[in-house]
């Protein structure tokens, strides 16, 4: 029985017991130098670098630009395009066949700015012509926009794609709101008009 009792005991787990294990110096000095790195790296980068890298933005970096209404070399044509024309015209500028007429290589874009500016003001709703196809006009009137975003847009219609005409002046925008006018053009044959009477009018 003695000896059951000692096998028995023999197959038991030692009880545990508690010691001491430092931690090792090399964990110990590597995470000292972390914490003085960390402690170094804020003290020291404050005031360095781009804003962008760092939430360290003023007040007047987080307002962000203001888009002056007097210059369009403040106002992104192109996004103005993207928001206002892109849906009919498309990316690439050359509408839809058949529906909406391309602006890539349009006459009436490349042309007159005159005219162009009175399109984006006024509008069309008529017939018209555009590189020999025929399309049944209907755009809207973009009276809302200012005269700098106008200007803009009409500068990125005119200077994209295989368009290489001067921008739109800003006051050409500005005399064409002037014009006593509050319909749309009555299709291509009106426009076709619009720069004698243009030439005729008062100056």
């Amino acid at each position: 029985m003695n000896v059951t009792r000692a096998s028995a005991q023999a197959r038991e787990n030692a009880d545990p017991v508690e010691r001491t294990h430092p931690i090792p110096l090399w964990i110990a000095a590597m995470t000292s130098l972390l914490v003085l790195f960390g402690a170094g790296y804020l003290l020291f980068s404050e005031g360095f670098g781009p804003v962008e890298l760092g939430d360290r933005r003023t007040l007047a970096d987080l307002s962000g630009k203001v888009a002056a209404t007097t210059s369009n070399s403040v106002i992104d044509g192109q996004q103005l395009f993207a928001t206002h024309c892109v849906a009919c015209h498309q990316a690439t500028g050359q509408g839809l066949p058949g529906v909406f007429p391309p602006l890539a290589g349009s006459e009436w874009v490349k042309s007159d700015a005159r005219v162009l500016a009175h399109i984006l003001l006024f509008g069309i709703n008529g017939p018209i012509e555009v590189q020999g196809k025929p399309f049944q006009g209907q755009m809207p009137a973009f009276a809302h926009l200012s005269d700098a975003e106008l200007a803009a847009v009409g500068s990125h219609i005119r200077t994209n794609w295989s368009n290489q005409a001067s921008p739109l002046e800003l006051d050409a925008v500005a005399k064409a709101r002037r014009t006593k006018r509050n319909s749309p053009f009555e299709g291509g044959a009106e426009l076709k008009r619009l720069p004698a009477q243009l030439d005729a009018s008062p100056k």
